[in-house]
């Protein structure tokens, strides 16, 4: 069995990566984004994921462009694969195929890209964009993932859909190697796109009953596809790692309890219509408490909350039930990748050995 693959959230937005007044240590600047992700691949994180936001939704006012940051930090590291969230609608999928190119080149060879369908709808009314209904979003994304596709590879590219046109359009230079698409959602447009399109299906915090089924369901839409194995598992995560358990419980109630009211429910009303909105009702956020929000992708369900040895042993536990990449979120920034990396990854591959040797893990 494969390793399993560690990413870390970019917080290039302002706020961190969890709603609470709560003071942390935690920049969404660039000189403090370059310290993260030094030290995140000196530590082991293999991917980062740099989050697109135009305006504020819950807290986070100031933010820096995904794409421009990425080919930043792409110049100051050596090994991070550096994937850019983008919008569709936003962006045009021709277009940003020759950005993801060129940060190719520029990475040498360690772009990725995370295709986000949309949940917040003021950024599309303030620039004056069309707000699609939920599976017309994921059907433009769709369309954008295979416009992609037909850039990279095609000498001329050339594609009729609903939301996308292009007539044998060139894309040179070619991307170095394959683009990894990275795609989240919960709710059967997007279980369906992923098995049709993406390499990387992102799961929103959840129990270890949760990412299974997840898991399962989206395995079998893809074996009817003819690609079963060709899509993989990511699940978000916030990591509380202390040196007992009872510190970290303790820091996780603080979050929570310091939580910043008004734009934990800005951000809930904001994506009501991403968890309510579809016909099985299991759109993202369908199940989130006002809790669960405090950190915006679910990530305190996922459980990597403890010492290292206990946070170590859950991932393991995620492993085996499919996950392929763990991706994290984190409070003080500079120290917490730091421990993690130091204290967690390790302990995680040691185990990996041991299991597989012992045919545990196969």
């Amino acid at each position: 069995m494969s390793q399993l693959k560690f990413a870390y959230w970019i917080p290039n937005v302002s706020g961190g990566l969890v709603v609470s007044n709560l003071p942390q240590k935690t920049d969404w600047s660039f000189e403090a984004n370059k310290r993260y992700a030094q030290i995140a691949e000196e530590v082991g994180f293999e991917y980062a994921l740099l989050q697109t936001r135009f305006f504020a939704s819950y807290g986070a006012e100031y933010q820096l462009e995904a794409m421009t940051l990425a080919s930043a930090l792409a110049s100051v590291t050596k090994k991070l694969n550096l994937i850019s969230a983008v919008l569709p609608g936003l962006w045009h999928p021709a277009v940003y195929a020759k950005m993801l190119a060129s940060l190719d080149h520029i990475s040498n060879g360690r772009a990725a890209v995370n295709v986000v369908s949309g949940w917040f709808r003021g950024e599309f009314d303030g620039y004056g964009e069309p707000w699609l209904e939920h599976g017309e979003r994921y059907k433009r994304a769709e369309e954008f993932i295979r416009v992609l596709r037909e850039m990279f590879t095609a000498e001329k590219a050339n594609f009729q859909g609903n939301y996308y046109q292009i007539n044998d359009a060139p894309l040179k230079p070619k991307p170095e190697k394959d683009i990894p698409i990275f795609q989240g959602g919960n709710s059967q447009d997007a279980r369906h796109m992923a098995s049709r399109v993406s390499d990387y299906y992102f799961m929103n915090g959840n129990t270890l009953e949760g990412i299974q089924e997840q898991i399962a369901d989206v395995k079998a839409k893809a074996a009817a596809q003819g690609r079963e194995e060709e899509v993989k598992f990511g699940i978000n995560g916030f990591a509380i790692v202390r040196d007992t358990e009872e510190e970290a419980v303790q820091l996780l109630r603080d979050i929570i309890a310091n939580k910043d009211e008004e734009a934990v429910k800005g951000f809930q009303q904001a994506v009501k219509e991403a968890g309510q909105s579809t016909k099985d009702k299991q759109g993202m956020w369908a199940n989130s408490t006002k809790e669960d929000l405090v950190q915006y992708n679910d990530g305190f369900k996922t459980g990597l909350i403890g010492t290292p040895e206990q946070v170590a042993n859950r991932i393991i536990e995620l492993k085996k039930v499919g996950v392929d990449l763990v991706l994290t979120g984190h409070f003080h920034y500079e120290e917490d990748l730091r421990l993690f990396g130091e204290k967690v990854i390790p302990l995680v591959r040691e185990k990996e050995k041991r299991l597989t040797k012992e045919g545990i893990l196969v």
